[in-house]
């Protein structure tokens, strides 16, 4: 039985309810499976395992400090594991930026770290005005506004395709 950790680095928790479903279709594979907090997360976390996978959000623009600095101490174990890392972005929700090749904070986490992940995946978040404090709300509309997507502060907008993480899940659990 394969040992599989998620680490998982999220804002308002879309990239852990991700990681949650990977870890669902990991565990009906056969494989053991915990999830961690990135921010929480040590060698020890990486050292009995046999995958890794990695999850990050993107928030105004930008993964969290925390996935560069874990990243980078720990590249050399990640780099012995069966290892996959995906992004969490909203930008994803359009069909010409939700690859690996074609989203352009996958590519600039690819750009700005050392490791290269041997899975990679993208997928759309989701917006959820009313749990935002007024700046993000502001901002996020904003951003939404001039990026042609849901502007409505009353609203809850996922984008997540749950068949496309179903996918990845399987592309993880074909890792041996």
């Amino acid at each position: 039985m394969l040992n599989t950790v998620i680490l998982y680095s999220t804002v308002d928790g879309q990239t852990l309810a991700i990681c949650q479903k990977i870890k669902q279709v990991l565990t009906e594979q056969g494989e053991q499976v915990s999830v961690v907090n990135l921010a929480a997360a040590d060698v020890n976390d990486l050292a009995s395992v046999d995958k890794v996978v990695i999850g990050a959000s993107i928030r105004y623009g930008k993964h969290r400090p925390e996935l560069f600095k874990f990243v980078e101490q720990h590249q050399a174990i990640l780099d012995t594991k069966l290892n996959s890392f995906f992004t969490v972005n909203v930008v994803a929700r359009k069909p010409e930026k939700n690859t690996p090749e074609t989203n352009p904070y996958m590519q600039k986490f690819l750009g700005l770290s050392a490791w290269k992940p041997k899975l990679l995946g993208v997928f759309a978040g989701k917006i959820d005005y009313p749990r935002y404090r007024f700046v993000d709300k502001f901002m996020i509309r904003f951003i939404m506004w001039m990026t042609k997507g849901p502007t409505d502060t009353q609203g809850t907008f996922e984008f997540t395709d749950w068949g496309k993480v179903d996918e990845f899940a399987k592309q993880i659990a074909a890792q041996k």
